[in-house]
């Protein structure tokens, strides 16, 4: 029965904000549904994309034991401009307001790596006879994770705009260079100040925050000066 209600419990946190979110957020009143289904699938593209790529022209690190290798973790890092590229072919392909387009990218996006990268590790490891807390932490990341897409979708919606004012441009590409190397940040951070699991999540959730409220911030003041 434990089991039972610790599975439950990491599924409820990984999933329910997701279908809150989506239902909140008028989504489901647009019967945008499929919308959402076409940016996952854009997202697999892209990842597929990315990952031939790192195979490709980044192998393996094979430095000693301890060695951080800086300069590769930061060019496979900048790959991850692609997931820019491929929000905004989203976000193009989809008629409506910037906030309709906006979720439906980040829904999509958000949803598809939900799906690919924890839910298999949630279905097994969570229902495992011991409790273990990275299951907790997994499911709260991934809450962390629809908010950075919701924001770098936001960003992404922003930057490329014709009329986008010269006094924007400097923090909307400030944020998508923070969007695009939080991850790599996050790596370094551990590395150099050894944090532990529970800090590590903490930082990525403050970090996350601090970038949807910048983006949040410049988005309204954009969308009402207009």
């Amino acid at each position: 029965i434990m089991t039972l209600f610790h599975f439950g419990n990491c599924f409820a946190l990984a999933y329910f904000p997701y279908f809150i979110t989506y239902k909140c957020s008028g989504l489901s009143e647009y019967n945008a549904f499929w919308r959402c289904v076409q940016a996952g699938a854009t997202y697999l593209f892209v990842q597929l994309c990315k990952m031939l790529f790192l195979a490709t022209f980044f192998p393996t690190w094979e430095g000693g034991a301890g060695v951080y290798d800086f300069v590769g973790e930061f060019m496979k890092a900048t790959v991850d401009l692609a997931d820019l590229l491929g929000l905004h072919l989203v976000m193009s392909r989809n008629a409506g307001k910037g906030e309709y387009k906006i979720m439906v990218a980040a829904m999509g996006w958000a949803t598809a790596e939900l799906v690919m990268s924890r839910c298999l590790p949630l279905w097994v490891g969570a229902r495992g006879i011991e409790f273990d807390w990275k299951y907790i932490q997994m499911s709260f990341d991934s809450n962390i994770s629809l908010v950075h897409y919701i924001a770098m979708a936001a960003v992404v919606w922003m930057f490329t705009r014709y009329d986008l004012p010269k006094s924007f441009r400097l923090p909307v590409t400030v944020l998508l260079a923070l969007c695009v190397y939080k991850a790599f940040l996050m790596e370094l951070f551990v590395h150099v100040f050894l944090l532990g699991s529970w800090t590590v999540l903490l930082v990525k959730a403050v970090l996350t925050g601090a970038i949807s409220l910048c983006s949040l911030f410049l988005f309204v003041t954009l969308v009402h000066s207009n």
